[in-house]
């Protein structure tokens, strides 16, 4: 890696709770430049600035300039892994990735119920203008998800035990690559050649399903059809992105008789991650272990 990877990463350990055996297997998404990748952007770096506001008392990590996508691989002590994954998708509105609010921080709390946690460190800023600005993240993620089902045994997960999770941006990434269809690039190579969707998606105040004036009704281009995996949904009723997309989304879940969670709460805003405060909303990480616990994703 170049220093600035070494740097950033060294960066996003730092969030870590509870810190692996070993230091994270990192690949690159794709063998060489990204689908539909034309403009060259300055080196990545962490935007984050002295004034910006904290997060349960501390900063936060805010990675720009993503241009070579990577995923960061977090296996759990071996006494406790059970065979299930998530790759996590960080939020940051499709500008920059919050890599350890909701990158790091997430993994570690994922190996500590013993889930391999594989951080999508995926491209931001934003590639095309509205409303596709998500296309170069689900590629990101459509490809990611290949790449982890093509490794399951030499990665000790079960390839039928892989999920997604994805924060704000981050949850509409995770959501789309969970729905659509087909893959929106071509082929690559041999990974490529897996089963393409997720056996399980947790949206956490995720963002951009419905238009911006709050509808009642999914983005046209989401079709939710009975392939759609269960879902697992986290959301304040009082948060700026509003939770009409978890509640609409929930809804059409119901429509296909596919297994969903919903839990809204009345207080929380927005962006807080696994971050503890006095909010009754940042109590979602145990919700969240209990459901993997009905799912069985906790059996060895």
């Amino acid at each position: 890696m170049t220093r600035i990877h070494h740097t950033l990463f060294a960066l996003c350990l730092v969030g870590l709770m509870v810190a692996s055996a070993d230091e994270p297997v990192i690949l690159n998404v794709w063998p060489g430049k990204p689908p539909g990748e034309m403009k060259e952007l300055p080196p990545e770096v962490d935007k984050t600035k002295p004034t910006d506001k904290l997060i349960a008392g501390r900063r936060i990590i805010k990675l720009g300039n993503v241009s070579t996508p990577q995923l960061m691989v977090y296996q759990p002590p071996a006494d406790r892994a059970t065979g299930t994954a998530v790759i996590v998708c960080p939020g940051g509105g499709h500008h920059i990735l919050a890599m350890d609010l909701e990158g790091t921080e997430v993994a570690a709390w994922l190996n500590s119920i013993g889930i391999t946690a594989i951080v999508l460190k995926y491209r931001v800023p934003a590639r095309d203008p509205n409303p596709r600005r998500w296309r170069a993240a689900v590629q990101d993620a459509q490809r990611t998800i290949s790449i982890v089902r093509s490794k399951a045994k030499e990665w000790k997960i079960a390839p039928n035990r892989i999920g997604i999770m994805g924060f704000s941006a981050g949850g509409e990434t995770a959501a789309l690559a969970s729905i659509f269809p087909k893959r929106t690039y071509g082929p690559t190579d041999d990974a490529d050649k897996v089963r393409l969707h997720p056996d399980f998606a947790m949206l956490i105040y995720p963002g951009f399903l419905v238009p911006r004036d709050g509808g009642t009704k999914l983005h046209d281009y989401i079709k939710v059809t009975k392939e759609t995996p269960p879902m697992f949904f986290v959301h304040a009723f009082d948060d700026r992105v509003t939770p009409q997309s978890s509640l609409v989304l929930a809804s059409e879940l119901k429509k296909h008789d596919i297994p969903a969670e919903l839990h809204i709460y009345a207080k929380g805003g927005h962006g807080y991650g696994l971050r503890k405060t006095d909010e009754p909303v940042t109590s979602w990480p145990k919700r969240a272990e209990e459901w993997f616990q009905r799912m069985e994703l906790l059996t060895r």
